[in-house]
């Protein structure tokens, strides 16, 4: 026999059990809402940040770039002064070392900017031989006169992937330097690239016999202003990092004390 007072009861049953769901749900939805706002302010400061400190360092580029003519001038000026050569000598080496100061910041802002600033990728079909190619040319001088001994190892077919070449050509030689002085004051010196294909992707190896790195320290190499270098930005491998990436890819690292390393740049290729 059907009875109202149980169907009212059992209502009002339902509508206590659903109020705490209702309630949680409410208090979810503020929170998502709350995360997404923080996010957006963060993302956006982040932006205002970047945009001024892309312009300071514009903006300290141009009076850097007058005290190093400036220094050139008087160093001229210098070689027609009617002093003796122990003075002229004393002032030119001052001169000298403030125009290499000069060139280190040039340095510095010029790879800061490049890390900062947004990429503008030119993708078009490429060739990742050819591209490889090209850097050994450009590269081997340095090798020879480093008296490290480069090898190139390519695939006999086509390797094409949609990629910026400019910018693919400045992370493999970011590796390619890094390498290098890697290897400074070694012995069998010998740097290895190596263009392999993987599955959907073109794995760029860049293989040193320098010293190695401990394994904790892997992560931290890619991090701003972290190097080993004197006189390094610590800004190369982030770019390089950040290149893949914007390319789709990422980069690994193999590397053992004693035994060199093997940085892995990876492209997607074309389907």
């Amino acid at each position: 026999m059907f009875s109202w007072t149980w169907l009212i009861a059992g209502t009002a049953l339902g509508a206590v059990s659903v109020l705490p769901f209702m309630v949680w749900r409410h208090k979810r939805d503020a929170k998502r809402t709350a995360d997404a706002t923080d996010r957006a302010q963060a993302s956006e400061r982040m932006a205002e940040i970047g945009q001024m400190t892309s312009g300071l360092a514009h903006e300290i580029k141009n009076p850097l770039s007058t005290v190093g003519l400036n220094a050139q001038l008087l160093s001229e000026d210098i070689e027609h002064l009617a002093i003796d050569d122990v003075e002229k000598g004393r002032l030119t080496k001052r001169l000298d070392s403030l125009s290499r100061e000069v060139e280190r910041l040039r340095g510095i802002l010029d790879d800061f900017l490049q890390f900062a600033g947004r990429m503008k990728l030119h993708k078009e079909r490429t060739n990742l031989c050819e591209v490889l190619s090209e850097l050994e040319d450009f590269y081997h001088p340095q090798c020879d006169s480093e008296d490290v001994v480069m090898r190139m190892e390519l695939p006999s077919k086509e390797v094409i992937a949609d990629v910026d070449q400019s910018l693919l050509k400045q992370a493999v030689l970011n590796l390619l330097i890094n390498a290098t002085q890697a290897m400074q004051g070694g012995e069998n010196k010998e740097l290895i690239v190596r263009l392999k294909v993987k599955s959907n992707e073109a794995l760029i190896h860049v293989i040193d016999t320098g010293p190695g790195i401990e394994q904790e320290r892997i992560d931290e190499i890619f991090h701003p202003y972290v190097s080993n270098k004197r006189g390094g930005t610590g800004l190369g491998l982030p770019t390089t990092l950040r290149i893949a990436q914007e390319h789709g890819g990422h980069i690994t690292v193999d590397s053992s004390i004693g035994h060199g390393s093997d940085f892995t740049v990876h492209i997607p290729l074309l389907a």
